[in-house]
């Protein structure tokens, strides 16, 4: 069985844009796992530790036969090649990809929440998947009504990033 999952992916080390498509590429590579849409890429400042540099996001859905923890290992994994060391709680970091959602479906288990716990305080969360999937239910709101309840003018799309993403190979 098949199911939706959204995915959120951030950065603000190294080249956050190559760090994306490669993870995307990989992602897309993996027999049990499908692109669908991915979202332009967004500039957002820090969140939780703000003495840092801005952050890019993006969202993407994609279908998956993998279970959701077999997705969350395949995203971990996928940081690790990106370079990822989990050093400080919202610190920098080159590449971090979350489960945002996965089937419609609620998980509480250890190191695997779904939907992501704090999604409906997170504009740099939201903005991106409100672009690919803004009727998508959360809690019983959609995307698009809780993104409208947290946006500020610190999100914003960031043309020339998303442009250099759709560019690379494969994505």
């Amino acid at each position: 069985m098949r199911v939706e999952a959204a995915l959120g992916l951030g950065g603000n080390l190294g080249d956050p844009v190559v760090a994306f498509a490669t993870a995307l590429r990989r992602l897309e590579t993996h027999h049990a796992v499908s692109l669908v849409r991915p979202s332009s890429v967004y500039r957002t400042a820090p969140w939780g530790k703000l003495d840092q540099p801005e952050f890019l996001n993006m969202a993407v859905l994609v279908e998956t036969g993998l279970s959701a923890r077999a997705l969350l290992d395949l995203c971990l994994s996928l940081e690790r090649e990106g370079g990822r060391e989990r050093r400080e709680r919202w610190g920098p970091r080159t590449l971090d990809i979350d489960i945002l959602t996965y089937g419609g479906q609620t998980i509480d288990e250890p190191g695997l929440q779904v939907p992501h716990p704090r999604i409906a305080e997170r504009a740099f969360v939201l903005a991106p998947l409100a672009e690919v999937a803004p009727g998508m239910m959360i809690g019983g709101r959609s995307v698009a009504n809780l993104l409208e309840a947290v946006i500020d003018d610190t999100i914003r799309r960031d043309p020339a990033a998303t442009e250099r993403l759709r560019a690379l190979p494969a994505v």
